[in-house]
């Protein structure tokens, strides 16, 4: 059907994004995108049209469609909702975990410490999304987990993964162990005071990323006289 088609094409983009393949602030040709995912122009327009609405794109009036440029004060943000959103959450969390949560928490631990360490942190991207959305699941509160969804979409579609993961490894690894422990001991202003440390500390250290790619951005801008 035409809405398959369409969930088919926004999701093909979706993997660009995510592959690097559409970078912040490129012209999206949409008739070079339906080439790569082998249909008609149609379902892409429809799919950029709700790529639109979540924040990745934009499009400009007899110019066409354009990914929306890296912003500071953007992923400042996001950082900041979400520290808001998954640090309120513990509490309802830890208060209705089950052995079984517990588990299946544990087993998002694990999967997340066994990611591949590549270049790209593809995979470690991913699994360390799904520890938190995981951690966010267990408190049973629907719609905070669905905006706290939008928000991951938005870093690791629109931000490289080496732009977020410059934190180092060992700190991310031992940060979500700790937490992990605060949640199975039912420490609640132990598990909240990691976890607003964890966001912050991530948060931080991809605005100086940020910063260093401005830096050398407006370098390459500069001539020479």
């Amino acid at each position: 059907t035409k809405d398959d088609f369409t969930q088919e094409a926004y999701m093909g983009i979706r993997r660009m994004f995510f592959l690097n393949e559409i970078i912040p602030g490129q012209k999206i040709s949409y008739g070079d995108l339906a080439k790569k995912l082998g249909m008609s122009t149609t379902p892409v327009i429809q799919a950029l049209k709700r790529l639109e609405f979540q924040g990745l794109v934009r499009h400009e009036p007899n110019r066409g469609y354009y990914t929306e440029k890296i912003s500071l004060e953007e992923i400042t943000e996001i950082y900041e909702f979400r520290e808001l959103i998954e640090t309120s959450l513990l509490e309802k969390t830890i208060g209705k975990i089950t052995k079984a949560g517990l588990k299946t928490l544990k087993q998002a631990l694990n999967d997340h410490l066994d990611a591949v360490r590549d270049i790209y942190l593809k995979e470690r991207l991913l699994k360390d999304m799904q520890f938190h959305l995981t951690l966010a699941r267990l408190s049973g509160c629907t719609l905070q987990v669905n905006t706290l969804k939008s928000l991951f979409d938005l870093l690791y579609l629109k931000y490289r993964g080496n732009i977020l993961f410059v934190t180092p490894m060992e700190k991310v690894d031992s940060e979500h162990i700790r937490l992990y422990e605060c949640i199975a001991d039912a420490d609640i202003p132990g598990a909240v005071e990691i976890l607003r440390h964890h966001i912050a500390n991530v948060r931080d250290h991809a605005v100086v990323s940020i910063e260093k790619i401005n830096r050398e951005k407006n370098t390459r801008t500069i001539q020479p006289f």
